[in-house]
């Protein structure tokens, strides 16, 4: 795809070898994009060197996002590197390497379990985004991609409280900033990713894409595919939605076997 050719791009949560964030990054570094990902660990270097592309294309850095001093160290690599950001994915979240992800149901969460969710799946996204936008104003371009879930937005299980709240709370953080800023040529969209078949993925969570009307889980490639279109100039008249990744799984009512129905 054309329209990220030359363009800088910066995607978070990147160190697993076969996670959404990687995929968005190798995408874009095939399409001509110049590419910095990061996440918490020194996986994000081997990451970085299968990235597509020349080496002077690609950089690592390796920083927490729920720290503020890390966030601005990232923006200042990323750009002494390549000068601007013309296109962010906020992939981070989910779970971080080293740090226990707490899923209670509701009544049981501590004040601290809670936060755990906000601050891994939202202050992440809000504290990247706020850096990139001031920069992204004054040239006026930018592309924004959000890498939510349908988990929160438009469906939920048990034990999700603090990650689906921090989902949909993205998704809003998503269209507020969108009608900010479409009058300076940013756009600003979510993903919201189904049953994904990714590194993190369980085996329940494999057994549920099973049972989607597509008959499987979707791929972290499938998800980079959409990324990758919104963030590119074609999709310069698409700003503050949600797209959904889901082979139909959130349209269909009949929850059981496919069997027992398809």
């Amino acid at each position: 795809m054309s329209g990220v050719e030359g363009r800088v791009a910066l995607v978070t949560g990147a160190g697993s070898d076969n996670g959404i964030g990687f995929a968005c990054a190798k995408a874009l570094a095939a399409a001509g994009a110049r590419v910095a990902i990061t996440s918490t660990t020194t996986r994000i270097r081997d990451r970085c060197d299968e990235l597509p592309g020349e080496s002077d294309d690609r950089l690592a850095v390796i920083a927490d996002l729920t720290k503020a001093a890390d966030v601005k160290r990232l923006i200042a690599e990323t750009k002494r590197a390549f000068r601007r950001i013309d296109i962010l994915v906020n992939n981070a979240g989910l779970a971080q390497t080293g740090r226990r992800m707490p899923h209670g149901r509701a009544h049981e969460m501590s004040d601290e379990e809670f936060q755990h969710h906000l601050d891994l799946n939202l202050k992440t996204c809000f504290a990247v985004t706020r850096a990139v936008l001031a920069p992204m104003m004054r040239r006026r371009y930018g592309r924004i991609v959000n890498i939510a879930s349908v988990t929160g937005p438009l469906v939920i299980n048990p034990r999700s409280s603090g990650y689906g709240t921090a989902k949909a709370a993205m998704v809003g953080y998503t269209r507020a900033v969108a009608i900010e800023v479409a009058s300076k040529g940013i756009t600003v969209n979510a993903v919201a990713p189904g049953w994904i078949a990714s590194g993190s993925a369980s085996k329940k969570e494999m057994i549920a894409g099973a049972q989607t009307p597509a008959g499987r889980s979707g791929t972290p490639d499938e998800v980079a595919a959409l990324a990758l279109f919104l963030a590119s100039e074609q999709a310069s008249y698409i700003t503050g939605q949600m797209m959904v990744v889901d082979g139909g799984n959130s349209i269909q009512e009949f929850k059981g076997p496919r069997e027992a129905w398809y």
